[in-house]
């Protein structure tokens, strides 16, 4: 390279330009990667950086024309200011230079849009523009592998050295045959060395397979394809298969007994179990149409019948590996299982989970986190919570889908039997509620000359076995460039263009040319076209029919790749025409690449320039679906525990120092302030509510329409800590927190709940098999008495790894949502207490206990037990679940009735977690004087279910008269009109002062957590804005009315 001549050329065809970066952000970005740089060397060092543009030209450019007409238009689109062409041809910096970018192989996000804008600004044979960040080093210069661990991403992208060259180093990859017929062993050999995860039984049934029915040899193509198509992530082989528990074999499969759940609840499924997300019967409604969807048009009312859907799924093992492109591409994967429902559907509003180890964060020691080795593989539980976060916000905000609901939790400890149970493996947890029209929720099938299409982005070489990859028992047991090679990377904006593709196609109505649809996820091509045409009938599909985004991709990446923003469909030939126009208009692509057959082989032509007699993949599906059901043996472990043993001088507000610092109880600011929580204009509820947008609503509401107060309506619930110490109890405490958290929503009834169900569980671990079970027959039988019913959900079942030799195990994590028609949106109630609204005095606070009874206070897997570094033996219960039902139904009616002010469900952090967290949002003064049984640290920090509800002095009896015989119910306090600086907290049990102080003392407390954590993903400067923002609202007792129709400033 010539970095002085004045020629940018440092390879044959590439341009070079250089952009000085000077912004807030960049000054954050810096600072952060000197502290992480101090933390790993122990050396400070200033630094400069500059972005450098690779321009890759094709062979065929005469340089000296393409520098006179494309230059000044690449100069003007690429200079971070309209008005400052700021775009430079040398380098700014000097000295000791490292930079990072994209790898040769892999062609960005950013790469595939800017050369969509640069083809529409008329600037032609661009093969590649990437971008990447230069470093100059003021002290000792860092490591390469130091610096890309800080400063880049260590699955996309390396350091660039002397003469770097974005020219491919090798042609495509041939596929080749493994010769099982001379030799079986052969299988067992590829298994390993290719990373398939097949296991005995795979390894028998493959073997048996193709020596004894087929009679040939598999290629590395087939082989690939089993892997991913028949891997456990991709067919559940463990809640399908064949279960002995202790030697007893189970009457039924775990997924039979989920679907038996729909016996005991309302019929309302439209989808259930057999799509890409589950649908229940919503309303007739109003809705906004063009007249011709296939071009620019006038817009039209047109009535409808409106279902509501909902999809789930998890991106754990991805996340593990490269949590920001693990999150994105969880984001982005679960938004195409929404649109690809029925036969083209809409997504409406996103819901975001994270699960992760003990945080270690820099100069905030936690007094419960130990100190512990994490895999070189696996990103550090701090990262986690960061970058997966930022990963899931970064594509809802650049798609448009807002995230209005989520949860996220932290846990490491070593339990009483020695071993470590930790989230070193994450949870990153992506849900979603959408819309579809009625005429569009059944797929129809293909016939022979039905076309196959691929809609959206080019193939590339990532992703490639991730469903083999996340069925591995113990993750991170395989080579870690085979884990790399495993995730994905995700570009929101295909993923828009791709669904106002989907959208477009869907608003023709009968005339949409979509037969059916699915997303491409697992398994890639070999996977998603199958899937088309599972019900019968075969396909001829052509390599080079694809759009390759990179010319060397071989047929095993083409058909196993995972690459992101693409879907597969049947399309008569008839109607390609209109899909056609559709994607040019949008500006994205569709292929053509195969047709349906009349027999039940599916065959892989080569590419044209390697055409011969042997496929790549020649497969007889029905030889291929013929398999039984797996066995499994599991046994029953006996769980060690020990009771709870509290401190003996432990004061409440002690207790509340830590638990409010637990990152499962603090403010989840750090989370929802940095992603759009209201982008679609029909978010009805999202997280934050009251004067200060306290991050602390149970549940999120969206509209479906925006002439009609019809919606839909959806919660979360998880309790994995308390399932440590019984399964059972932690599946009836997940339905009862999922419940509650609905609660504040009007909804059609009870029963017309329906939940998807996530398993996260190390499940083929010694002991773990049968603990799920426990989990999930008591889930069937709560969900029974409770009367709502599963129509979907997901598992991921290899929750552990290994640390320095040690097996590390996830706590087994069931996560429900529960979605329900919500038929005035306008009804929904929030958490934020309120105060007097008809001039009295006060308010009154009564708490609810639902399903068990007020002299229950069971402290074991609380969050009070996890900061004391304990389990404890007895976990909160339900032990009357229909009881809950009931109460549920008689709040509901009185919310309807507007009896009720506000409403919060105890929850993780207990009783008084829960009442102050309603005074943290109200920014009001709130007095709690009562009794109880049990000595006050249990009470107040048990999280048995139950909610508080606010209401007038004058509704307290009725309240309480209304709820008797379904639930135990006390008045425990006043809210008092004083906010803001002024506003007090005082609690008194059994006549003493347990709290009394300023409610903003404790609010710091809580919010602490949240602003470490905000200091990690933005700057110091922002932060303090923001907290400087709230303390002006504060003072100016700012309050916010809690109707559609008012806004006072009163106060």
């Amino acid at each position: 390279m010539d970095e002085k001549g004045g020629k940018w050329l440092m390879a044959p065809l590439c341009l070079r330009f250089f952009s000085v970066i000077d912004s807030p952000h960049t000054e954050w970005k810096k600072s952060t990667i000197r502290r992480k740089l101090l933390e790993r060397t122990g050396e400070k060092v200033e630094i400069r950086v500059e972005y450098c543009y690779y321009v890759v030209l094709k062979n065929c450019v005469n340089i000296d024309e393409f520098q006179e007409e494309a230059v000044e238009k690449l100069q003007w689109l690429l200079s971070t200011s309209p008005f400052d062409h700021n775009l430079k041809r040398n380098s700014q910096l000097s000295g000791t230079i490292k930079e990072i970018g994209p790898r040769p192989t892999f062609k960005t996000a950013y790469c595939t849009n800017a050369l969509s804008v640069l083809a529409a600004a008329g600037i032609e044979n661009v093969l590649r523009l990437e971008r990447t960040i230069r470093y100059q080093f003021d002290g000792p210069i860092p490591e390469d592998d130091i610096l890309l661990q800080v400063a880049g991403d260590q699955m996309t992208e390396c350091i660039y050295h002397e003469n770097f060259d974005f020219t491919p180093v090798k042609g495509r990859e041939k596929f080749f045959e493994i010769d099982i017929m001379g030799d079986p062993r052969n299988l067992d050999k590829a298994n390993t060395e290719l990373g398939l995860a097949f296991d005995e039984s795979d390894i028998c049934y493959y073997k048996d397979l193709f020596v004894n029915k087929l009679k040939r040899n598999p290629t590395d193509v087939e082989l690939f394809d089993l892997a991913q198509s028949n891997s456990e992530h991709s067919r559940h082989w463990f809640f399908r298969g064949c279960l002995y528990v202790d030697g007893n074999e189970r009457k039924e499969s775990l997924m039979d007994s989920i679907r038996a759940t729909q016996n005991h609840s309302n019929r309302n499924n439209v989808i259930a179990f057999n799509d890409n997300s589950s649908a229940i019967r919503g309303f007739n409604t109003v809705l906004l149409f063009p007249s011709d969807p296939t071009t620019t048009s006038s817009m039209q009312l047109r009535q409808v019948r409106r279902h509501i859907t909902y999809s789930a799924e998890t991106h754990n093992f991805p996340t593990a590996i490269c949590p920001f492109q693990g999150a994105t591409t969880g984001t982005g994967g679960r938004i195409r299982d929404t649109h690809a429902t029925g036969r083209g559907s809409h997504e409406i509003a996103g819901v975001a989970g994270y699960s992760f180890g003990n945080l270690h964060l820099p100069d905030y020691h936690m007094p419960w986190e130990d100190e512990n080795e994490y895999p070189y593989a696996f990103s550090h539980p701090s990262n986690i919570a960061i970058e997966a976060s930022n990963g899931a916000s970064d594509y809802g905000n650049k798609f448009g889908e807002p995230v209005v609901c989520g949860f996220a939790r932290s846990f490491g400890q070593r339990l009483i039997s020695g071993e470590r149970c930790e989230y070193v493996k994450p949870i990153m947890f992506s849900g979603g509620i959408g819309a579809i029209d009625d005429e569009q929720t059944t797929k129809l099938n293909g016939q022979h000359g039905t076309l196959l299409a691929k809609i959206g982005g080019p193939v590339y070489r990532v992703g490639v076995g991730g469903g083999a990859a996340s069925s591995h028992i113990v993750q991170g047991s395989r080579e870690s460039v085979l884990d790399f090679c495993a995730v994905q990377r995700g570009d929101a904006e295909m993923g828009q263009k791709l669904h106002r593709v989907v959208r477009a196609c869907a608003e023709m109505g009968n005339a949409n040319p979509i037969l059916s649809i699915h997303d491409q996820g697992a398994g890639g091509n070999g996977n998603v076209l199958k899937e088309l045409i599972e019900t019968g009938g075969g396909a001829v599909i052509n390599a080079s029919s694809f759009e390759l985004g990179d010319d060397t991709i071989s047929a095993r990446e083409l058909w196993t790749a995972e690459y992101q923003e693409n879907d597969a469909c049947l399309v008569n030939a008839t109607d390609i025409s209109k899909m056609m126009k559709i994607s040019r208009r949008e500006k994205c692509n569709v292929s053509t690449v195969g047709t349906v057959t009349k027999d039940s082989r599916v065959v892989l032509t080569n590419f044209d320039d390697e055409m011969d007699d042997r496929k790549p993949v020649d497969f007889d599906l029905t030889a291929l679906g013929s398999r039984t059901r797996k066995e499994f043996n599991l046994r029953s472990l006996r769980m060690l525990l020990k009771p709870l043993e509290l401190p003996a001088r432990l004061t409440v507000r002690q207790a509340l120092e830590m638990v409010f610092r637990l990152p499962s109880v603090a403010s989840k600011r750090y989370l929802t302030c940095k992603v759009d929580r209201s982008v679609t204009g029909l978010i009805a509820r999202q997280q934050c509510v009251g004067p200060l947008h306290t991050p602390l609503a149970d549940v999120a509401v969206v509209a479906l329409s925006y002439f009609d107060k019809v919606g839909g309506a959806v919660a979360v619930g998880e309790q994995p800590i308390k399932g440590l110490i019984s399964p059972a109890a932690g599946a009836r405490m997940t339905i009862a927190e999922t419940l509650t958290n609905l609660l504040a929503s009007p909804i059609s009834s009870i029963r017309d709940v329906k939940m998807s169900g996530n398993w996260m569980w190390a499940a083929k671990c010694d002991g773990e098999g049968a603990r799920l079970v426990q989990a999930c027959d008591a889930l069937c039988q709560g969900l029974a008495e409770v009367g709502c019913a599963i129509d979907g959900g997901k598992d991921s079942l290899g929750m552990a790894t290994t640390v320095g030799g040690e097996l590390v195990k996830a706590p087994g994590t069931l996560v429900l949502s529960a979605y329900a028609p919500c038929p005035d949106v306008t009804k929904v109630l929030t958490p934020d207490l309120k105060g007097p609204q008809d001039g009295t005095r006060c308010t009154n606070v009564v708490y609810i206990r639902m399903g068990s009874s007020l002299n229950h206070n069971r402290l074991g897997g609380s969050a009070l037990a996890q900061v004391l570094r304990q389990i404890g033996d007895e976990p909160a219960d339900v032990e009357d679940l229909a009881g809950l039902a009931r109460a549920f139904t008689a709040v509901q009616k009185m919310i309807l009735d507007d009896v009720i002010l506000s409403v919060h469900d105890v929850s993780d952090g207990g009783f008084i977690t829960a009442l102050l967290e309603m005074s943290f949002a109200g920014n009001i003064s709130f007095r709690a004087d009562f009794t109880c049984k049990s000595d006050p640290i249990s009470f107040l920090f048990a999280e048995e279910a139950g909610v508080f509800v606010e209401v007038e002095q004058r509704h307290s009896a009725f309240v309480i008269k209304n709820l008797k015989g379904h639930a135990e119910v006390k008045l425990i306090g006043e809210v008092y009109p004083q906010y803001g600086p002024d506003a007090t907290v005082e609690v008194i049990v059994n006549g003493e002062h347990v709290i009394h102080e300023k409610l903003v003392a404790l609010r710091e407390v809580w919010e602490e957590t949240s602003d470490r954590l905000g200091l990690m993903q933005t700057s110091a400067v922002c932060l303090q804005e923001a907290k400087l923002l709230s303390f002006i609202l504060l003072f100016l007792n700012l309050m916010a009315a809690s109707s559609f129709d008012r806004f006072r400033l009163d106060r």
